[in-house]
């Protein structure tokens, strides 16, 4: 019985050359589209793109709707703090024991 032989390194190149030109022969046989499809799928691509702008474009302008939203509250927030704060304390005592009446009325007098 006879061994395994090795392939040289010729017998490798010319395989690997065959195989090259298998593939070469292959996509050259593949038909050429002709130019309408190219231009739908252009207009395809441009589509795609035009719609992906316009995302983008409203979700910047949904951030900073946001944003702007976000400031407003802050502020308003800052307000009412203030006024709070300059609220003096009578009227803090009488907002507090409103409050825990209406808490009491809530819960229900036991």
């Amino acid at each position: 019985m006879s061994s395994y032989k090795e392939p040289s390194f010729q017998e490798r190149a010319a395989l690997a050359n065959k195989a090259k030109l298998a593939a070469v022969k292959q996509l050259q046989a593949k038909p050429q589209m002709d130019d309408a499809t190219l231009a739908e799928r252009r207009e395809a691509a441009e589509a795609r793109e035009r719609n992906k702008a316009k995302a983008r474009e409203e979700k910047l302008a949904a951030r900073e709707l946001e944003k702007a939203a976000k400031l407003e509250r802050s502020q308003k927030a800052a307000e009412q703090e203030q006024v709070t704060a300059t609220k003096s304390e009578e009227e803090r005592k009488l907002d507090r024991d409103a409050k825990y009446a209406a808490r009491k009325g809530r819960k229900g007098k036991k």
